[in-house]
């Protein structure tokens, strides 16, 4: 796959920035130059730039001070140090400082590709670091998916079937059923595996926001563009890009994505230089798409372009000799985040986890599941901790008790179950954390 970086030459000498700029482009690099630190620090405000060439000597600002600035700053910026013979102790000050490595006059062009080559691989591999630092857990493992239905084992089956193409996949079936799991779990077995998996749910994006954020700007391209910024398009490229929700973007956003698909290139806002991208697309809905075509909500040719695979996953009601195998999974993973010594769930409480139809699916049982090690007073869960998931348990909201003041009364409990502990709650209430803190803003609960 092309690799591309944002290169700045930063040195007095035109002659060393003309040939360093020639030498970059006929290696496909975009490359800024400037003649001095000011310059630099100017362009670096307007541009973002990955890797800078910066000679020690120049007038005014020298190079150590803009490596210096550069790293304080802009810390993700790689800087080799541009340097003479008789500066060699300069440049390993300069190293000590943070500078990735150093560049001799005159340049050897085989000592630059192979430097060149050392960086882009330095780059890999702090983009792997950071990727599994935050995914590991949850993208790698095949097993976080659970099933033994029928309708998870052809899954499982699809999964590195479909893996092995760049074909754009359709995920579909109803919240909570493990969508963002399947498309972890397709580009785990990926030729992309490496590099970088990335998830955004169109939903949680204003509209306004979707177009800076996928495309990226360049400074000033609008009120509070202070900083120029890589769009997400951008970051993923290489990788997998999973659109969850992908029912709820507006129809500029389904042209916009088209042309990106087709022709794999992006403008960010406030640039005409359009930037190469290469990334796999997984999108997921919970909607019929072709109802909502017929609505006019939904493009039929973007449908067509994101639909060329399709998977369903099904409600957990339409595999329920799965819910025991979930139930065991989540008890030793919230078993193991509580530290409390509850090892098994009665063949009571069992029967009502099969007997309920869990309209939130997976993610449902999760909640009910974590509840239930929470409350549990010993080493089996009981019946009765799920009884609120029994027939006609619900609260009777004709007794005197408005709607809201059930729900303020049912937030308090979970809370004290909890003990204060925001996170847990709001995955117990099936809520992010921003809207259980407006509720308990507009509820008169907050917290001191």
């Amino acid at each position: 796959m092309k690799e591309q970086m944002n290169i700045m030459v930063v040195d007095d000498e035109m002659v060393v920035r003309k040939s360093l700029l020639h030498w970059f482009q006929k290696m496909g690099q975009r490359v800024e130059t400037a003649s001095g630190a000011l310059e630099a620090l100017e362009k670096l405000r307007e541009i973002p730039i990955d890797l800078m060439f910066v000679d020690i000597k120049m007038p005014g600002m020298d190079g150590i001070q803009l490596l210096q600035k550069v790293k304080d700053d802009y810390p993700q910026t790689s800087v080799i140090i541009i340097t003479a013979y008789g500066s060699i102790e300069s440049a390993v000050t300069a190293m000590k400082l943070g500078a990735d490595d150093y560049l001799l006059k005159p340049f050897n062009p085989n000592q630059l590709s192979l430097l060149m080559e050392k960086i882009m691989h330095q780059k890999r591999l702090l983009t792997k670091c950071d990727y599994l630092k935050g995914q590991l857990e949850q993208m790698t493992r095949f097993d976080n998916i659970i099933g033994e239905s029928p309708a998870m084992q052809e899954i499982f089956r699809l999964i590195p079937e479909v893996a092995e193409s760049d074909s754009p996949i359709l995920l579909s079936g109803e919240t909570g059923t493990g969508k963002e799991l399947v498309a972890k779990a397709i580009h785990a077995k990926s030729k992309r595996s490496k590099l970088p998996f990335l998830a955004i749910n169109c939903g949680a994006i204003p509209d306004t926001l979707v177009e800076s954020e996928l495309f990226g700007y360049r400074k000033g391209a609008f009120t509070g563009a202070h900083y120029p910024r890589k769009g997400l398009l951008e970051v993923v490229s290489g990788g997998t890009l999973f659109l969850d929700e992908i029912g709820e973007i507006s129809p500029k956003m389904q042209i916009d994505l088209l042309r990106v698909l087709e022709e794999k290139k992006i403008t960010s806002l406030g640039s005409n230089i359009p930037v190469d991208i290469d990334f796999r697309l997984i999108s997921a809905t919970r909607k019929n798409l072709e109802e909502e075509i017929s609505r006019g909500t939904f493009r039929r040719d973007f449908f067509y372009r994101i639909n060329v695979i399709q998977i369903h996953l099904p409600p957990l009601r339409k595999r329920k000799e799965d819910i025991p195998l979930l139930a065991d999974h989540f008890l030793l993973k919230f078993r193991q985040e509580t530290c409390k010594n509850v090892d098994r769930i009665s063949s009571q409480a069992l029967s009502i986890l099969q007997n309920y139809d869990w309209p939130g699916n997976v993610r449902e049982l999760q909640n009910a599941i974590e509840r239930a090690v929470v409350l549990s007073k010993s080493r089996t869960i009981e019946a009765g901790v799920f009884a609120f998931l029994s027939p006609g348990s619900s609260p009777d909201i004709s007794c005197g008790r408005s709607l809201k003041q059930i729900e303020k009364d049912h937030i308090k409990t979970v809370l004290a179950e909890c003990g204060g502990n925001i996170s847990r709650a709001a995955r117990i209430l099936g809520l992010h954390r921003s809207t259980l803190y407006r509720k308990l803003k507009t509820l008169g609960l907050q917290q001191d």
